[in-house]
């Protein structure tokens, strides 16, 4: 037998999968042999991402959206669909974070963060079930965080939004049951990508992340890309509704 064999030819698409750990998740599939389709508001880094993804296997396209706006996640899912044939796997991995402090959010942070993180994630979950549901199969795997689990600076907003998205996921999938949706969710802690580089140049921030964490260092796209990986498989069939915590042991204290 051969792991992840089976998901080749499976039909994924993957929000935020233009850079950092969304990259990272597409190029596996793709080197699985799935067809993928990436999703991004940024139409030119969509399109350098896929031209790198189709140098391994021309199975990658690119669709532009915006999880803020539920006309465009309908028309994005939609069309993955259309061109697709369908869609056996989501992955949804578009998120941002405004750090400040409690005192200082203001209404445009909490709505930007609250309606990409969470109403972004639910209504592209609600139209793919719709595609999913007929045919009585399809996995939907949400990126969250530990922050979901704790609390931490500056992050109110950002960890209310994740909370939420494993509540989420706990609830469809217990109302897609019975249509054989497996709905579950990959809980990261800080990833060491490009994009968190700039953060961990303060060095009082590095090191206080760093002490909470009980394996040390920072998790690597990889370790998130091989959970994800396990919750497309078929060698987690049988569970739904569950979140799979990569924190390095942080929430275990």
């Amino acid at each position: 037998m051969t792991y992840f064999s089976e998901l080749q030819g499976k039909r994924v698409l993957i929000t935020g999968g233009s850079k950092g750990l969304g990259l990272d998740i597409a190029r596996a599939f793709v080197s699985l042999g799935a067809s993928v389709i990436i999703t991004g508001r940024q139409k030119e880094v969509l399109a350098e991402a896929a031209e790198q993804l189709n140098k391994i296997e021309k199975v990658c396209s690119f669709l532009v959206a915006d999880m803020q706006d539920v006309k465009s996640v309908y028309a994005m899912v939609d069309e993955a669909a259309s061109r697709l044939g369908g869609i056996d796997i989501l992955v949804n991995n578009a998120g941002i974070n405004i750090p400040k402090n409690a005192l200082e959010v203001t209404e445009e942070d909490w709505d930007r963060v609250l309606d990409t993180n969470l109403k972004g994630m639910f209504f592209c979950s609600q139209r793919a079930g719709k595609h999913m549901i007929p045919k009585r199969s399809g996995k939907i795997i949400n990126i969250v965080s530990q922050m979901a689990f704790v609390g931490y600076y500056q992050r109110s907003a950002y960890c209310s939004s994740k909370g939420g998205a494993v509540q989420m996921t706990k609830a469809l999938a217990v109302e897609w049951a019975e249509h054989q949706i497996k709905v579950n969710a990959v809980a990261p802690t800080f990833v060491e990508t490009e994009m968190t580089s700039g953060m961990f140049e303060n060095r009082d921030f590095y090191e206080d992340v760093i002490k909470r964490i009980p394996l040390g260092g920072l998790a690597q796209p990889s370790d998130v890309t091989g959970a994800v990986l396990f919750l497309a498989s078929n060698l987690s069939n049988f569970i739904t509704g569950d979140t799979i915590k990569v924190d390095g042991g942080w929430t275990a204290i």
